[in-house]
């Protein structure tokens, strides 16, 4: 399995513009606020508070790196879907949003996070298919699927089915819930596989 080993703060960035210049590959994890993104990215790195978990939908408001094992970033992104923030401030978020995945040329893949407990969102389907429109490589984490709802319906199939319609093959799909820590031990095989298949010298070995 692959592992976590070291994993730091690095620095946080209102502006795409002022965000790491090392060339050092990166996956950000997106979704709607209250999507349990930090407790996510907490188990994923085996560490209680390395990203902030909150009641308060909205409260990452800037794009967030984490140095994993000296060698790559993950990146938290502020979430999207909020309707309580101001429509001044969505919007500079969601051209923010769009700027970093339009320009960032180290991003490997997005992490875009769906909660398991309710049907099938617009907003979250939208974004889905924005990122297909742009060639931004992606996938699918499904959050909290140890709770009740999750286990009996079938919202991750509705999602799927949702995206069928305009989709002619889905994107990787993990199952994940931060209190038991499923999926952990999957995602962190997909990054590091993915990592790998990478050409030197962003990773790997030289050929």
């Amino acid at each position: 399995m692959a592992q976590i080993k070291t994993s730091t703060f690095a620095s946080s960035h209102a502006r795409v513009v002022q965000t790491p210049q090392d060339g050092r590959p990166e996956f950000a994890f997106i979704g709607r606020s209250n999507v349990g993104k930090s407790s996510l990215i907490n188990m994923l790195v085996g560490r209680k508070e390395l990203a902030h978990t909150s009641g308060k939908p909205g409260k990452t408001q800037l794009i967030n790196y984490f140095l994993i094992n000296h060698s790559w970033y993950l990146t938290d992104l502020p979430g999207y879907g909020y309707a309580v923030q101001s429509k001044k401030t969505r919007g500079k978020w969601e051209a923010r949003t769009e700027k970093y995945f339009l320009n960032r040329q180290t991003l490997v893949a997005a992490f875009v996070l769906i909660d398991s407990n309710v049907p099938p969102q617009a907003i979250d389907l939208e974004f889905v298919n924005w990122l297909g429109e742009h060639g931004v490589p992606f996938v699918l984490a499904f959050t909290k699927t140890d709770r009740k709802k999750s286990r009996q319906g079938g919202s991750v199939d509705d999602f799927k089915s949702e995206l069928l319609k305009s989709w002619e093959e889905l994107p990787p799909i993990f199952l994940t819930s931060a209190t038991t820590e499923t999926g952990r031990e999957e995602i962190l095989e997909f990054v590091e596989t993915t990592l790998l298949s990478l050409p030197w010298p962003f990773y790997g070995e030289p050929k």
